[in-house]
């Protein structure tokens, strides 16, 4: 997926949000490891592919939560 390149503050803001994702996401990473680590070649591609799946999938949703966190979305109530 090739994409053009961003400008110096979004290149900054893209930064700022990696060092965000990999500490949101690095308990899912360390269990995706420790999975194939525990896996032998021959049932990779059983159990363990879709415990991968089930993990990249909740590090995607952590990495979504994490980028809508940080966006300024609250609007002030009534006065």
């Amino acid at each position: 997926m090739s994409r053009s390149p961003l400008s110096p503050e979004r290149e900054a803001r893209a930064q700022q949000l990696f060092q965000a994702l990999r500490q949101a996401v690095d308990d899912e990473l360390l269990a995706i490891a420790r999975t194939l680590a525990a896996t032998d070649e021959a049932s990779l591609f059983g159990q363990a592919e879709f415990d991968v799946r089930a993990l990249a999938h909740k590090a995607g949703a952590k990495a979504f939560q994490t980028f809508l966190a940080q966006k300024k979305t609250a609007t002030a109530g009534p006065p």
